[in-house]
C-alpha cells in the first residue's frame, strides 16, 4: 500500500499541471497591451482637419491724387503776416522793466529811427549785442523801418536798460496791433524777467558770502 501511495503522490503533480496552465496563458493579457489599439488613440489628433485661415481681401487701388495730404497736415508754414497800417498821428505808449531799469516807450509811424534819452541808438548802446536785443520785437513783428521809437530810460546798468527797452517796445507793439500777442508771447518778449540781485544780509559781506572763520 505504501508503494501505491508513493506512486500516486508522485503522479499527482503531473495530473494538476494541465489545470494551472490557463492561469499563465499569455494570449489573455495580450489585448491589454495591444499596440494597434494605443496607436489609434494617439493618432486621432494628428488626423484632425486644421481650420483654414480666413481670406484677406486684396487692397483696393487708390488714386494718390485723391488722398493727397493737405498743406496744413504736412506742416507747411503759413504765409507771413502783413503788418497793420498805422495812422500818421498814432502814438502807442508802454512801459518796460528789467532789474532796476525802467523804460517808457512811445511808438509812432516813421522811418525806423531811435531817440533814447535824446540820443541815437548807436550812441546810447555802442555794443552791437545790445542793439540786437532792442530790435528783437520789431524784427519778430515785421515793423523794422516802419516805426520810430522814442524812450526815456533810467535806473540800472546798460544791459538792464537794453532789456527794459525791449520789453517796452514789445508791449507798445501789442497796443498798435493786438494780433501780434501770440507771436511775441511765443518768443517770450512780453514776459517781465523777475530776476534781480539778492539783497545783502546783516552779518554777511554780500547776499551769502560770510566772513572768514577763525578758530583761534
Amino acid at each position: 500500500m505504501e508503494q501505491e501511495d508513493i506512486a500516486n503522490g508522485a503522479q499527482a503533480p503531473d495530473s494538476d499541471a494541465p489545470e494551472t496552465a490557463p492561469v499563465t496563458d499569455a494570449p489573455e493579457t495580450a489585448p491589454v497591451t495591444d499596440a494597434p489599439e494605443t496607436a489609434a488613440v494617439t493618432e486621432a489628433p494628428e488626423t484632425a482637419a486644421e481650420p483654414e485661415p480666413p481670406e484677406v481681401p486684396a487692397p483696393e487701388e487708390v488714386d494718390p491724387e485723391e488722398v493727397a495730404p493737405e498743406p496744413e497736415a504736412v506742416g507747411v508754414e503759413p504765409a507771413p503776416r502783413t503788418p497793420a497800417e498805422l495812422a500818421a498821428d498814432a502814438r502807442y505808449v508802454a512801459t518796460g522793466k528789467r532789474k532796476s531799469s525802467v523804460a517808457r516807450v512811445i511808438l509812432k509811424p516813421g522811418a525806423g529811427e531811435f531817440l533814447l534819452n535824446g540820443r541815437a541808438l548807436e550812441t546810447y548802446f555802442p555794443r552791437r549785442a545790445h542793439q540786437t536785443v532792442v530790435k528783437q520785437p520789431l524784427e519778430a513783428a515785421g515793423y523794422v523801418g516802419r516805426v520810430d521809437v522814442v524812450a526815456r530810460i533810467h535806473g540800472g546798468g546798460v544791459s538792464g536798460q537794453a532789456d527794459a527797452l525791449r520789453h517796452g517796445i514789445a508791449k507798445a507793439l501789442i497796443e498798435a496791433d493786438p494780433g501780434l500777442r501770440g507771436e511775441l508771447k511765443r518768443r517770450q518778449l512780453l514776459t517781465r524777467d523777475p530776476r534781480v540781485k539778492e539783497r545783502r544780509k546783516a552779518g554777511l559781506k554780500k547776499a551769502r558770502k560770510r566772513p572768514q572763520f577763525s578758530k583761534r
